[in-house]
Protein backbone atom coordinates (compact mmCIF):
# COMPACT_ATOMS: atom_id res chain seq x y z
CA UNK A 1 0.00 0.00 0.00
CA UNK A 2 2.78 2.41 0.94
CA UNK A 3 4.58 1.63 -2.32
CA UNK A 4 1.46 2.38 -4.37
CA UNK A 5 0.93 5.68 -2.53
CA UNK A 6 4.57 6.61 -3.11
CA UNK A 7 4.36 5.80 -6.84
CA UNK A 8 1.13 7.76 -7.28
CA UNK A 9 2.49 10.73 -5.33
CA UNK A 10 5.75 10.71 -7.31
CA UNK A 11 3.79 10.54 -10.57
CA UNK A 12 1.59 13.51 -9.62
CA UNK A 13 4.63 15.55 -8.61
CA UNK A 14 6.34 14.67 -11.90
CA UNK A 15 3.31 15.74 -13.95
CA UNK A 16 3.07 19.03 -12.07
CA UNK A 17 6.75 19.73 -12.64
CA UNK A 18 6.59 18.70 -16.29
CA UNK A 19 3.60 20.94 -17.00
CA UNK A 20 4.71 24.00 -15.05
CA UNK A 21 8.48 24.07 -14.92
CA UNK A 22 10.02 22.28 -17.90
CA UNK A 23 10.63 24.00 -21.21
CA UNK A 24 12.42 21.89 -23.78
CA UNK A 25 14.02 23.45 -26.84
CA UNK A 26 14.19 21.16 -29.88
CA UNK A 27 16.66 22.42 -32.48
CA UNK A 28 16.54 21.31 -36.12
CA UNK A 29 19.21 22.27 -38.68
CA UNK A 30 18.18 22.52 -42.33
CA UNK A 31 20.92 25.04 -43.12
CA UNK A 32 24.28 25.49 -41.41
CA UNK A 33 25.64 28.18 -43.75
CA UNK A 34 26.38 31.81 -42.94
CA UNK A 35 23.06 32.84 -44.51
CA UNK A 36 20.97 30.61 -42.23
CA UNK A 37 17.78 32.03 -40.75
CA UNK A 38 16.73 31.16 -37.23
CA UNK A 39 13.02 30.59 -36.59
CA UNK A 40 11.42 30.03 -33.20
CA UNK A 41 8.17 28.10 -33.53
CA UNK A 42 5.51 28.62 -30.85
CA UNK A 43 2.14 26.92 -30.67
CA UNK A 44 -0.80 26.12 -28.38
CA UNK A 45 -0.06 28.27 -25.36
CA UNK A 46 -3.73 28.38 -24.28
CA UNK A 47 -4.03 29.34 -20.59
CA UNK A 48 -0.53 28.25 -19.63
CA UNK A 49 1.74 30.78 -17.96
CA UNK A 50 5.40 30.10 -17.35
CA UNK A 51 6.12 32.59 -14.59
CA UNK A 52 4.30 35.88 -14.00
CA UNK A 53 3.12 37.25 -17.36
CA UNK A 54 5.04 34.34 -18.95
CA UNK A 55 8.33 35.86 -17.84
CA UNK A 56 10.23 32.56 -18.02
CA UNK A 57 8.89 31.83 -21.49
CA UNK A 58 9.89 35.30 -22.70
CA UNK A 59 13.35 34.91 -21.16
CA UNK A 60 13.79 31.54 -22.89
CA UNK A 61 12.70 32.87 -26.30
CA UNK A 62 14.89 35.95 -25.93
CA UNK A 63 17.92 33.77 -25.12
CA UNK A 64 17.39 31.94 -28.43
CA UNK A 65 17.86 35.21 -30.36
CA UNK A 66 15.57 34.31 -33.28
CA UNK A 67 15.37 36.15 -36.58
CA UNK A 68 11.60 35.58 -36.67
CA UNK A 69 8.95 33.99 -34.46
CA UNK A 70 6.09 32.00 -35.97
CA UNK A 71 3.07 31.21 -33.79
CA UNK A 72 0.96 28.47 -35.38
CA UNK A 73 -2.30 29.10 -33.52
CA UNK A 74 -4.08 28.73 -30.18
CA UNK A 75 -2.33 31.58 -28.46
CA UNK A 76 -5.48 31.85 -26.32
CA UNK A 77 -8.29 29.62 -25.12
CA UNK A 78 -11.75 30.28 -26.56
CA UNK A 79 -13.37 31.19 -23.23
CA UNK A 80 -10.51 33.05 -21.57
CA UNK A 81 -11.80 35.58 -19.05
CA UNK A 82 -9.28 38.34 -19.76
CA UNK A 83 -6.86 39.31 -22.51
CA UNK A 84 -4.62 41.42 -20.27
CA UNK A 85 -2.02 38.69 -19.89
CA UNK A 86 -2.04 38.06 -23.64
CA UNK A 87 -1.43 41.74 -24.31
CA UNK A 88 1.55 41.88 -21.94
CA UNK A 89 3.00 38.69 -23.39
CA UNK A 90 2.67 39.88 -27.00
CA UNK A 91 4.26 43.23 -26.18
CA UNK A 92 7.36 41.47 -24.88
CA UNK A 93 7.37 38.93 -27.70
CA UNK A 94 7.42 41.51 -30.51
CA UNK A 95 10.38 43.22 -28.81
CA UNK A 96 12.43 40.07 -29.45
CA UNK A 97 11.77 39.53 -33.18
CA UNK A 98 9.06 39.95 -35.84
CA UNK A 99 6.07 37.77 -34.93
CA UNK A 100 3.90 35.99 -37.52
CA UNK A 101 0.63 34.50 -36.31
CA UNK A 102 -1.91 32.13 -37.89
CA UNK A 103 -5.29 31.24 -36.43
CA UNK A 104 -5.93 28.05 -34.48
CA UNK A 105 -9.21 26.37 -33.66
CA UNK A 106 -9.56 28.28 -30.38
CA UNK A 107 -9.27 31.60 -32.19
CA UNK A 108 -11.87 30.40 -34.69
CA UNK A 109 -14.12 29.28 -31.85
CA UNK A 110 -13.76 32.61 -30.06
CA UNK A 111 -14.64 34.35 -33.33
CA UNK A 112 -17.79 32.22 -33.51
CA UNK A 113 -18.88 32.35 -29.85
CA UNK A 114 -17.50 35.64 -28.56
CA UNK A 115 -17.11 37.97 -31.56
CA UNK A 116 -16.53 41.13 -29.49
CA UNK A 117 -13.73 39.51 -27.50
CA UNK A 118 -12.26 38.11 -30.71
CA UNK A 119 -12.17 41.59 -32.26
CA UNK A 120 -10.43 42.89 -29.14
CA UNK A 121 -7.91 40.06 -29.39
CA UNK A 122 -7.17 40.84 -33.05
CA UNK A 123 -6.87 44.54 -32.24
CA UNK A 124 -4.30 43.76 -29.55
CA UNK A 125 -2.20 41.75 -31.99
CA UNK A 126 -2.40 44.43 -34.69
CA UNK A 127 -1.64 47.27 -32.27
CA UNK A 128 1.43 45.44 -30.99
CA UNK A 129 2.73 44.85 -34.52
CA UNK A 130 2.01 41.14 -34.92
CA UNK A 131 1.74 40.00 -38.55
CA UNK A 132 -1.65 38.26 -38.65
CA UNK A 133 -1.72 35.72 -41.48
CA UNK A 134 -5.44 35.08 -41.92
CA UNK A 135 -5.32 33.42 -45.35
CA UNK A 136 -2.69 35.88 -46.46
CA UNK A 137 1.04 36.13 -47.12
CA UNK A 138 3.80 38.52 -46.16
CA UNK A 139 7.43 38.65 -47.25
CA UNK A 140 10.57 39.48 -45.34
CA UNK A 141 14.25 39.61 -46.36
CA UNK A 142 16.80 38.21 -43.91
CA UNK A 143 20.48 37.67 -44.70
CA UNK A 144 19.75 38.70 -48.30
CA UNK A 145 17.23 35.86 -48.62
CA UNK A 146 13.56 36.46 -49.31
CA UNK A 147 11.06 34.48 -47.26
CA UNK A 148 7.37 34.36 -48.04
CA UNK A 149 5.31 33.42 -44.95
CA UNK A 150 1.70 32.37 -45.51
CA UNK A 151 -0.97 31.52 -42.97
CA UNK A 152 -3.87 29.20 -43.78
CA UNK A 153 -6.97 29.72 -41.62
CA UNK A 154 -8.76 26.40 -41.81
CA UNK A 155 -12.54 26.34 -41.51
CA UNK A 156 -13.84 25.47 -38.06
CA UNK A 157 -15.65 22.35 -39.29
CA UNK A 158 -12.34 20.51 -39.74
CA UNK A 159 -11.91 20.71 -35.95
CA UNK A 160 -15.46 20.36 -34.67
CA UNK A 161 -18.87 20.10 -36.34
CA UNK A 162 -22.30 20.41 -34.74
CA UNK A 163 -20.59 20.27 -31.34
CA UNK A 164 -19.19 16.86 -32.23
CA UNK A 165 -15.87 15.41 -33.33
CA UNK A 166 -17.59 13.01 -35.73
CA UNK A 167 -17.91 13.42 -39.50
CA UNK A 168 -15.55 16.37 -39.63
CA UNK A 169 -14.99 18.17 -42.91
CA UNK A 170 -11.85 17.77 -44.98
CA UNK A 171 -9.63 20.43 -46.55
CA UNK A 172 -8.89 19.86 -50.21
CA UNK A 173 -6.22 21.07 -52.62
CA UNK A 174 -8.89 23.13 -54.41
CA UNK A 175 -9.88 24.81 -51.16
CA UNK A 176 -6.36 25.76 -50.18
CA UNK A 177 -5.69 27.08 -53.68
CA UNK A 178 -8.86 29.20 -53.46
CA UNK A 179 -7.77 30.46 -50.04
CA UNK A 180 -4.12 31.17 -50.83
CA UNK A 181 -3.40 30.97 -54.57
CA UNK A 182 -0.03 29.97 -55.98
CA UNK A 183 3.26 30.51 -54.16
CA UNK A 184 6.23 32.44 -55.56
CA UNK A 185 8.80 29.75 -56.36
CA UNK A 186 11.61 32.32 -56.51
CA UNK A 187 11.88 32.53 -52.73
CA UNK A 188 11.65 30.38 -49.59
CA UNK A 189 8.01 29.56 -48.91
CA UNK A 190 6.87 28.91 -45.36
CA UNK A 191 3.27 27.91 -44.72
CA UNK A 192 1.79 27.92 -41.24
CA UNK A 193 -1.47 26.08 -40.61
CA UNK A 194 -2.70 25.00 -37.21
CA UNK A 195 -3.63 21.38 -37.93
CA UNK A 196 -1.04 19.01 -39.42
CA UNK A 197 -3.68 16.50 -40.51
CA UNK A 198 -3.94 18.05 -43.99
CA UNK A 199 -0.28 17.68 -44.88
CA UNK A 200 -1.04 16.26 -48.33
CA UNK A 201 -3.22 19.29 -49.08
CA UNK A 202 -0.53 21.71 -47.90
CA UNK A 203 2.07 19.99 -50.08
CA UNK A 204 -0.05 20.68 -53.19
CA UNK A 205 1.13 24.32 -53.01
CA UNK A 206 4.78 23.20 -52.86
CA UNK A 207 5.88 25.13 -49.76
CA UNK A 208 9.39 24.43 -48.55
CA UNK A 209 8.26 24.20 -44.93
CA UNK A 210 4.87 23.94 -43.23
CA UNK A 211 4.65 24.72 -39.51
CA UNK A 212 1.79 23.23 -37.48
CA UNK A 213 0.74 22.47 -33.90
CA UNK A 214 -2.69 21.50 -32.55
CA UNK A 215 -1.95 17.88 -31.51
CA UNK A 216 -0.11 18.87 -28.29
CA UNK A 217 2.37 16.11 -29.01
CA UNK A 218 -0.38 13.53 -28.50
CA UNK A 219 -1.08 14.82 -24.96
CA UNK A 220 0.29 11.62 -23.37
CA UNK A 221 3.32 9.90 -24.88
CA UNK A 222 4.54 6.41 -23.99
CA UNK A 223 8.02 5.63 -25.31
CA UNK A 224 7.55 8.37 -27.90
CA UNK A 225 4.15 7.07 -29.07
CA UNK A 226 1.40 9.76 -29.04
CA UNK A 227 -1.81 8.64 -27.40
CA UNK A 228 -4.56 11.16 -28.20
CA UNK A 229 -5.45 14.13 -30.41
CA UNK A 230 -7.78 17.02 -29.47
CA UNK A 231 -10.40 15.33 -31.70
CA UNK A 232 -10.38 12.34 -29.29
CA UNK A 233 -8.61 10.17 -31.86
CA UNK A 234 -6.06 7.63 -30.65
CA UNK A 235 -2.46 7.50 -31.91
CA UNK A 236 -2.67 10.66 -34.05
CA UNK A 237 -0.44 11.01 -37.08
CA UNK A 238 2.02 13.93 -37.21
CA UNK A 239 1.89 14.55 -33.45
CA UNK A 240 5.24 16.37 -33.32
CA UNK A 241 8.57 16.38 -35.09
CA UNK A 242 9.69 16.47 -38.75
CA UNK A 243 7.94 14.71 -41.61
CA UNK A 244 8.69 14.68 -45.34
CA UNK A 245 5.56 14.99 -47.50
CA UNK A 246 6.01 15.19 -51.27
CA UNK A 247 9.20 17.19 -50.89
CA UNK A 248 7.69 19.49 -48.24
CA UNK A 249 9.05 19.47 -44.70
CA UNK A 250 6.19 19.32 -42.22
CA UNK A 251 7.38 20.76 -38.90
CA UNK A 252 5.01 20.05 -36.02
CA UNK A 253 5.38 21.55 -32.57
CA UNK A 254 4.26 19.62 -29.50
CA UNK A 255 3.12 22.99 -28.12
CA UNK A 256 3.28 24.64 -24.74
CA UNK A 257 -0.09 24.47 -23.02
CA UNK A 258 -2.79 22.00 -21.97
CA UNK A 259 -2.24 18.91 -19.80
CA UNK A 260 0.62 16.70 -20.96
CA UNK A 261 2.26 13.58 -19.58
CA UNK A 262 5.75 12.36 -20.56
CA UNK A 263 5.49 15.12 -23.14
CA UNK A 264 7.09 18.35 -21.86
CA UNK A 265 6.24 21.75 -23.35
CA UNK A 266 8.60 22.48 -26.20
CA UNK A 267 9.96 25.36 -28.26
CA UNK A 268 11.22 24.11 -31.64
CA UNK A 269 13.97 26.14 -33.29
CA UNK A 270 14.66 25.78 -37.00
CA UNK A 271 17.69 26.92 -38.96
CA UNK A 272 16.68 27.24 -42.61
Amino acid sequence: MKTAVFIITAFIIYVLIENKLILVTRTEFFNTGKDKIKIVHLSDLHRRSFGKNNSRLIKKISSLNPDIIIFSGDLITRDCKSLDGTEKFIQKLVNIAPVYFSLGNHELDMQRLYPDKYQKFISILKNKGVHILDNKSESIIINNRKINITGASLKYSVYKKNDSYKNLDGYSADEIFNDLGNFDNQCINILTAHSPFFAETYSSLNPDYTLCGHIHGGIIRFFGIPLLSPERKFFPQYSKGIFEINGMKLLVSGGLGKLRIFNPPEIPVYYI
